[in-house]
């Protein structure tokens, strides 16, 4: 299961909060799967991404009561623990960084908060996507509920391209290898790479 988080409604599209929204539905576009199915108050579709079979989801409760539909999807399926990877925003990463973490704490991400309680621990993947803070003050809530900056668009896109492309490493070879290729590199202003930890 591939989850990502986010809040439904047209009033949160294209918003920071909803970066793992973004990233499943580019997933989804790429490997010609439908997430248009409906069970537990999440949108959900079932494919296959490079010889694996996937559950693509996006809770449709609120971020901070995104964690029980998901339990509940992931009870149906019996789905083993260690096949979950939770896709989300991160304040705490710089913007086009990009970070994936084995397992740990919420690190005040309420949708992060909402699965560990429903999940009963922390011990699932994580691709974090860097959406910065605010250079201008701005209360993090706030922050994350706005949209991303004019000027920012290729940025973001070549941010998402690069999160699918760890989603689907974490699938074929593993967290530990996606670890090791994606943690250290960020995003240049002309969309390549470079070794600079913006942590």
């Amino acid at each position: 299961m591939v989850a990502g988080l986010g809040n439904p409604g047209s009033a949160y599209v294209n918003t920071r909060h909803n970066a793992g929204f973004m990233v499943i539905d580019a997933l989804a576009d790429a490997h010609g799967i439908r997430v248009d199915r409906r069970k537990f108050d999440v949108l959900f579709g079932r494919g296959r991404m490079r010889g694996h079979e996937v559950l693509l989801a996006k809770p449709q409760a609120y971020m901070n009561r995104s964690g029980p539909p998901l339990r509940a999807l992931f009870d149906y399926f019996r789905i083993q623990r260690e096949a979950v990877v939770i896709v989300h925003d991160d304040i705490d990463l710089a913007f086009t960084r990009l970070k994936i973490k084995e397992k740990g704490g919420d690190g005040g991400h309420k949708g992060l908060r909402s699965l560990i309680q429903a999940f009963g621990g922390g011990d699932f993947t994580r691709v974090r996507l860097g959406v910065g803070r605010s250079d201008q003050g701005a209360d993090a809530a706030d922050h994350v509920l706005g949209r991303f900056q004019p000027g920012q668009d290729q940025l973001l896109h070549d941010l998402i391209l690069r999160s699918c492309d760890a989603v689907l490493t974490i699938l074929q070879e593993g967290t530990r290898v996606g670890m090791n290729r994606f943690n250290q590199n960020t995003l240049t202003s002309n969309g390549g790479q470079n070794g600079r930890s913006n942590e």
